[in-house]
């Protein structure tokens, strides 16, 4: 991921563990997503333990949230950033704030 955004300049890096609450967000996601794969399976073509059903929209399942893991890491970072850094309309002429006093290198990626 980039230090700074290429368009606008605003720091993508806030401070050290920023993103770690991303992983709710992607957790949440995910959770709607299987929630609606899991209703478009009943309504299309139903459940049923006793020919397997269940276990095959499981597996389709894991398949659609593992081919979506980049899509869903993106999405969760660019919610979670949006959550905490205010939209300027004139980000053209306004520079970003610096938040270098909130980073500490030594402890930069410490994970």
């Amino acid at each position: 991921m980039n230090k700074d955004c290429p368009v606008c300049g605003q720091p993508t890096e806030i401070e050290v563990g920023f993103y770690y609450g991303t992983s709710y967000v992607s957790y949440a996601i995910s959770i709607l997503l299987c929630v609606a794969s899991f209703f478009v399976w009943l309504l299309t073509i139903g459940m049923s333990l006793e020919d397997n059903r269940f276990f095959y929209w499981i597996a389709v399942n894991g398949v659609f949230l593992i081919l979506l893991q980049p899509w869903l890491m993106r999405l969760s970072r660019s919610l979670w950033i949006s959550w905490f850094v205010k939209y300027d309309p004139d980000w053209k002429t306004n520079k970003p704030s610096d938040v270098s006093e909130r980073m500490n290198a030594d402890q930069a990626n410490n994970w």
